[in-house]
């Protein structure tokens, strides 16, 4: 079974609020996951990003992949 850190989405039609979590490659988007990690609103002026960075890491080091999403989501962070 391959991880992947992604994004799930949730929120209303049109106001979309992602979820960073830690996904089975084989799940679909808004499927199953095993961990939510964070979230991130683009709806707010910041992009407010709101992460637990000690389950972020153990994933990563565990051999979790990271969609293009979430790695330039935790580059600005500087959480990598």
């Amino acid at each position: 079974m391959a991880v992947v850190l992604r994004l799930r989405r949730m929120g209303a039609k049109k106001r979309p609020i992602y979820r960073i979590v830690a996904a089975d490659s084989r799940s679909p988007r808004d499927g199953k996951y095993l961990e939510a990690l964070g979230q991130y609103d683009p709806r707010k002026a910041e992009n407010q990003v709101v992460l637990e960075r000690e389950r972020v890491t153990h994933w990563i080091k565990n051999g979790a992949e990271l969609s293009v999403a979430v790695r330039n989501i935790l580059k600005r962070e500087k959480a990598l």
